[in-house]
Parts: C-alpha cells; sequence; structure tokens
C-alpha cells in the first residue's frame, strides 16, 4: 500500500539529514542562496573587519581597493567550495576526504571546529555588545542568552531558517543598509590614524581572510543546491558584493565618524540605534552558521550522532564562552585564520576543478594524499614566513626564521596572494605530474 504523505514528512523530506549521508535534499535555487550568502555577508562583523583595514592601509583609497580586491580574491574561493558540496553532495569537512583522504581530513577538520566555535562565540559577542551600546550594559547576559539560543534553535532546523531568511530578513537588512551608509557619509571626512598602518597588501589579507573564513563552510548549504551553477554564483556574488558593502562602510565610519568603537558610533547617528536594531537580530544567521557547520564537521569524525544533539552542545558552549570572553584579538585571529585556510582551498580548487576534475572520492575509504598535503604546508609556511602576524611567541617564531633564512619579505607582496599562488602552483604541478 503506497504512503499517503503527511505535512511532517514533507517537512522532514526538504530538512538536513540528521546524521551524515551524501544524498542530501536539494531545494535550494539560486535566489535560495543568494540571500543566504548576502544574510550572511551583511555583519557588524562587516564594519568591524573595515575599519581594521582602513587603518592598516593608510588611506581611503587603498583601502577601498584593499576591499575589492581581498573580497573578489575571497569570493572566487568561496564560491568554488561551494561547488565542491554540489558536485559530492557531502558536507564542507567531508568533501575534503576528497583532497587528503578521510584520514588526512581529520586535522582540517578538528581547525575548522576550533575556528567555528571561535567565531560563534565572536558573533555572539558582536550581537550583545551592539545590545549594550543601544539599551544599557544591564542587558549584555540577555542578549549573549538570547542570542546563542536563537542561533542553536536555527542550527536544528537550518533549511528552514534559508528559506526564513529569503522571504523576511533580507529586505530590513537591505533597507537598514542603505539608511546607515547614507547617514555615514553625510558626516564631514577626517584623516586616518597612522600610526597602524602596515600598507595595502596586509590590509588586502585581511578583507581575503574576513571572506574566507566561509570557505570551510559553503558545502553544508551547497550540498542541497540543486546546480553547480547556483551554488557558485549564490556564495560569490551574494557573500562577495556584500561584504565589499559592509567592509566599505567600516572604512567610511573611520574616515567620516573618526570612530575607533565603530559599532558605537554607529548607534550614535540619527536613527541609528534602529537600524543597529535590524542588523542585530540580522546577526543571529552568522552565529547560526557557525554552530550549524560545527555540527558538521563533528559530522566528519561522528558520523552517525544526531546533529540536533550536537548543535545543542555546540550552541551551550558557544553561549557560555560569549558570557565571558571579550574581542581580544580579533585582528590576529582573521590573520591567522587566513594562514591555516586560504591555502587549504587555493589547494582544493586547483585539484578539484583541474587535477580531479570535480570527481572526488568521498568515501570512508578514500586514502591520503599526498601532494595535497605538501602543497597545503607550503602555503602555510609561505603565508607565516611574508606575514608572520602579531600573536605573542607564534609571530616570534617565524620572525626568527625570517632573520635565520635571510629573508626580508618585500612591502609589495601580500601573504594570502603569496600563499595562494605557491599552494595553487605546487598542487597544479605534483598533481599533474604524480
Amino acid at each position: 500500500t503506497p504512503t499517503i504523505p503527511t505535512a511532517t514528512s514533507e517537512r522532514a523530506a526538504t530538512e538536513a539529514p540528521l546524521t551524515l549521508t551524501t544524498e542530501p535534499p536539494r531545494p535550494l535555487g539560486f535566489t535560495d542562496q543568494l540571500a543566504l550568502w548576502g544574510n550572511l555577508g551583511i555583519s557588524l562583523f562587516g564594519p568591524l573587519t573595515g575599519a581594521l583595514i582602513a587603518t592598516t592601509a593608510g588611506s581611503v583609497g587603498l583601502a577601498l581597493a584593499a576591499v575589492v580586491v581581498g573580497c573578489g580574491i575571497g569570493a572566487i574561493l568561496l564560491g568554488a567550495s561551494a561547488v565542491m558540496g554540489t558536485a559530492t553532495g557531502a558536507p564542507a569537512m567531508v568533501t575534503l576526504r576528497g583532497l587528503v583522504g578521510r584520514r588526512g581530513s581529520v586535522l582540517p577538520t578538528l581547525l575548522n571546529i576550533a575556528q567555528n566555535i571561535g567565531w560563534a562565540t565572536m558573533e555572539i559577542i558582536v550581537i550583545s555588545t551592539a545590545a549594550v551600546a543601544v539599551v544599557g550594559d544591564a542587558w549584555r547576559w540577555p542578549f549573549v542568552i538570547l542570542a546563542g539560543a536563537a542561533a542553536t534553535i536555527m542550527a536544528i532546523r537550518p533549511l528552514g531558517s534559508v528559506r526564513l531568511l529569503r522571504k523576511v530578513m533580507v529586505w530590513l537588512v537591505l533597507a537598514a543598509s542603505v539608511f546607515l551608509f547614507v547617514q555615514v557619509l553625510l558626516q564631514p571626512r577626517q584623516s586616518i590614524p597612522q600610526n597602524l598602518v602596515l600598507g595595502f597588501w596586509p590590509a588586502v589579507d585581511l578583507a581575503i581572510a574576513g571572506v574566507i573564513s566561509f570557505a570551510p563552510l559553503a558545502a553544508d548549504y551547497s550540498r542541497h543546491s540543486r546546480t553547480r551553477r547556483a551554488a557558485f554564483w549564490g556564495a560569490s556574488l551574494g557573500y562577495g558584493l556584500a561584504a565589499i558593502a559592509y567592509y566599505a562602510l567600516g572604512v567610511f565610519a573611520v574616515v567620516n565618524l573618526g570612530a575607533s568603537d565603530v559599532i558605537t558610533a554607529l548607534v550614535t547617528l540619527p536613527a541609528g540605534a534602529i537600524a543597529i536594531t535590524i542588523l542585530l537580530v540580522d546577526e543571529v544567521d552568522e552565529a547560526f552558521a557557525n554552530v550549524y557547520s560545527t555540527t558538521m564537521s563533528v559530522h566528519n569524525i561522528v558520523p552517525r550522532l544526531d546533529r540536533r544533539i550536537i548543535a545543542l552542545m555546540i550552541g551551550v558552549t558557544a553561549t557560555l564562552l560569549a558570557g565571558l570572553l571579550n574581542f581580544g584579538q580579533y585582528q590576529s585571529f582573521l590573520f591567522l585564520i587566513g594562514s591555516v585556510f586560504v591555502p587549504l582551498y587555493a589547494v582544493a580548487a586547483v585539484d578539484f576543478f583541474f587535477v580531479s576534475r570535480q570527481r572526488w572520492d568521498v568515501s570512508t575509504t578514500s586514502p591520503l594524499r599526498i601532494a595535497p598535503v605538501i602543497a597545503w604546508a607550503c602555503g602555510f609556511v609561505v603565508y607565516q614566513l611574508v606575514y608572520p602576524g602579531t600573536v605573542p611567541g607564534w609571530a616570534d617564531f617565524w620572525t626568527w626564521l625570517d632573520g635565520r633564512i635571510g629573508l626580508v619579505p618585500p612591502g609589495w607582496l601580500g601573504s594570502s596572494v603569496a600563499a595562494i599562488a605557491v599552494s595553487g602552483s605546487v598542487m597544479l604541478v605534483s598533481g599533474l605530474l604524480l
């Protein structure tokens, strides 16, 4: 007797599987993904990152150029990583089995779990910080708990959350964004402080790192895409254009508001509190994305554990951390993320499109591949040698190593661009020859 579909079974058929599978439902079209990635690119972290880019570049022209170049490079790698998910039907860290084998994928999986918990924590922190700027210090913990709970609930029902973002939040966010841009640009221009200037390419590295931080998440959503084309353009255009806009907002906030605390400066604009409140609500989707993608990463190690249980555990962890920590070394965090995932996804893109021809083995028996591991390691080392960052101890070691080998990185060379060029070239040559 044929089974008559019920409302519950139909909803389940269009939701993400509860355990690891490479045969997910594929209800997402181009507009769904464009709205998802546009919402993820519109973030309160955008102005914060843009402000860092401005003070790193030292001028408006260089900062805006760094934003466009960095976001463009990052968006291409993001779109490529989205195609990997559509082609394999696997979550992001499981797709990397095709690159480095099942055993080799464990290391990037652990690194991605760490960065996603870190990002989820930071997203909840920025939500509570923005809330404090609007309504006062007494509301910090309530907003931490509220944001953490909302992100966790969305992670339990991810595809439903994506459809909600497309139908509702995108329009409110666009209106708030246009309003903030107009208000900021109406303010008188001031000079950018020169005490933190590092140059154009370090500013590009910040922009790339901000975008590439989502590459290890892309396949978690694009595996539900109907086509590879929709996955690529939805991710690259949606996130890339939104990131350019919001990083530029941060640049102009530094120049037109003279802001060291960008969020507070935006709140003090006429009706700025209303616009920031809308963005504050929208910010929950970034926390949701990081909580959900952490669960997908965990599935690469524990494939049979119900993702709802994982999401609940990760959400509670990130919420508690957000209540106890502050922004701290955000800039250093961005550079460190860039050094790990920029060369990794450069290697992945080169291998997937030019060496393996979009055919990856993501099964539990996928073999360890040495060539991609070597290429990734080369890119990581080059990144650190060109720009060691500012993390105490870690930066000191790479600076010492620069001295030992007599390397003086030229000022025109960016660490991300150098890492992409080296790791991609090593992968291409070794992949075609071996």
